[in-house]
């Protein structure tokens, strides 16, 4: 594709105009943007638990998909994005003192998750990746099962 040149916002310098790749990628970053958006918002806190777990799984998967194809930095990201999952939507909301021995072991369990993705990510470690994958998936699964039958604000919650 040629590279045609355009004004900046500034008016002052030229540069060359976007891929046709690039604008599709940034359209349909948006587009999911929109749809998680719209996801979020007519969700219910069960199925907002969902979307934390399948966000989860998804951000491990780019990262595995970022390790095999040496691409150093979009795994990094990837894994930030994990590890932000679980630290601050799945792990900080547990009510320890409420909650009970689930609470508890919830709690531990995302942190020892926690830590495993940061080993990836200093490790580039793949085997870590899929570990803390197959500790998630349980988890979702489980959650999936109790359905929308869990009271609207459980103990172990905040």
């Amino acid at each position: 594709m040629f590279a045609m040149p355009f004004p900046t916002a500034a008016g002052s310098r030229m540069q060359s105009a976007p891929s046709v790749g690039r604008m599709r990628n940034q359209a349909s970053s948006a587009y999911s943007q929109v749809g998680v958006h719209t996801d979020v918002n007519g969700a219910s806190p069960h199925q907002l638990v969902v979307l934390l777990f399948d966000g989860c799984t998804a951000a491990i998967t780019r990262a595995r998909g970022a390790l095999q194809a040496g691409d150093i930095v979009a795994m990094g990201t990837a894994i930030r994005h994990a590890a932000r999952i679980v630290e601050e939507g799945l792990k900080a909301p547990l009510n320890r003192s409420e909650g009970g021995p689930l609470a508890t072991n919830l709690y531990d369990l995302y942190s020892y998750i926690t830590v495993r993705l940061t080993h990836a990510n200093l490790h580039a470690d793949d085997q870590a990746l899929d570990e803390c994958a197959r500790l998630i998936v349980p988890l979702r699964e489980a959650w999936m099962a109790i359905g929308n039958k869990a009271p609207a604000t459980p103990a172990a919650i905040k």
